[in-house]
């Protein structure tokens, strides 16, 4: 009964620190979730999760994209349309005339429109959140 009791609480603690992990309150999470190779381009699949309590109308990243060597390759704008809260959201966007396995690190130099009722100044910058499920690396 006593390692069942430990078990349990163990469970529940790992519950509980999962569930910070993935808070996303007051926070833009924006996960480099997958990138495919296609004959001209690079395609580049985000999950984005507005944690605001207010939707995002229009959200447009700076993104640097960085080779394998650490080079910057190009300087591009991401627009992520619109952003409801709490749902999370799938959009891609196509890198023409680049290899994804060349590509090394993926930087949200900031936001370039940030616009919404309520959205103050700066949130879609100071509240990013970036993660990866690939080998590409993502900061911002």
């Amino acid at each position: 009964m006593k390692r069942l009791w430990v078990y349990l609480c163990a469970m529940a603690m790992g519950s509980a620190v999962l569930a910070q992990e993935t808070d996303l309150t007051g926070k833009i999470s924006v996960e480099l979730n997958a990138v495919q190779t296609t004959q001209s381009a690079c395609t580049l699949t985000f999950v984005i999760t507005n944690g605001l309590d207010t939707q995002i109308d229009r959200a447009v990243y700076e993104t640097v994209l960085f080779d394998v060597s650490g080079q910057v390759n190009r300087l591009t704008l991401f627009d992520f349309g619109v952003l409801p809260p709490t749902r999370p959201r799938v959009r891609q966007f196509a890198v023409p005339e680049l290899a994804c396995d060349q590509l090394g690190r993926v930087l949200f130099n900031g936001a370039n429109t940030c616009e919404g009722e309520g959205v103050a100044e700066g949130d879609c910058s100071t509240k990013l959140m970036p993660s990866t499920r690939t080998a590409i690396e993502v900061i911002g």
